[in-house]
């Protein structure tokens, strides 16, 4: 996880896969962004030019093709874990949430307490939220895996029927 330079190049695709239909988009250093289902295009230009300031929207399915496979293979439920890279931007702070984000095991949930707790901040679970929420490579790294302390599904960028569709695909693909 890096921080994205302005100037670049921002290459995207459409994913449609089954039931799911969202835009992700990479940068040269990997993935940097996955999207909510059925947003339009505007969502994700929107998010580029806030956050990676200069830089160009180019539509590349070609470049795009290893990620929309991991994410294809996963929807199936074929793939528990992510290879590609990704390159995500943040505080140190936020960093280190989506770090504990990515050792949450497939088919397992964690608290935003736990969560806090395991990035040294045992007090600071809206700030955790915040960061959760902050995520830009939904799916990838998993914030849908976070869930209240009673178990209760709860806020997640994506909306709530994504997460909870995300959820039950990996308890269905426990072996």
């Amino acid at each position: 996880m890096s921080d994205l330079l302005t100037g670049e190049i921002v290459r995207w695709t459409r994913i449609e896969h089954g039931v799911w239909r969202l835009y992700a988009a990479a940068t040269d250093r990997g993935l940097c962004y996955v999207g909510t289902p059925d947003m339009p295009f505007e969502q994700l230009e929107s998010w580029v030019r806030a956050r990676i300031r200069g830089a160009e929207l180019v539509r590349d399915d070609a470049a795009l093709a290893p990620y929309v496979r991991e994410l294809a293979e996963y929807m199936d439920g074929a793939r528990r874990t992510f290879e590609a890279p990704v390159d995500v931007r943040g505080t140190a702070f936020q960093q280190a949430v989506w770090q504990a984000l990515l050792g949450i095991p497939y088919g397992e949930t964690r608290s935003y307490s736990d969560i806090a707790t395991l990035v040294d901040k045992p007090a600071a679970m809206r700030a955790v939220g915040a960061a959760i929420g902050a995520n830009p490579v939904l799916v990838c790294v998993p914030c849908h895996r976070v869930v209240g302390k009673s178990g209760a599904i709860t806020g997640y960028r994506g909306g709530l029927d994504m997460k909870s569709k995300l959820l039950e695909l990996e308890r269905d693909r426990q072996a």
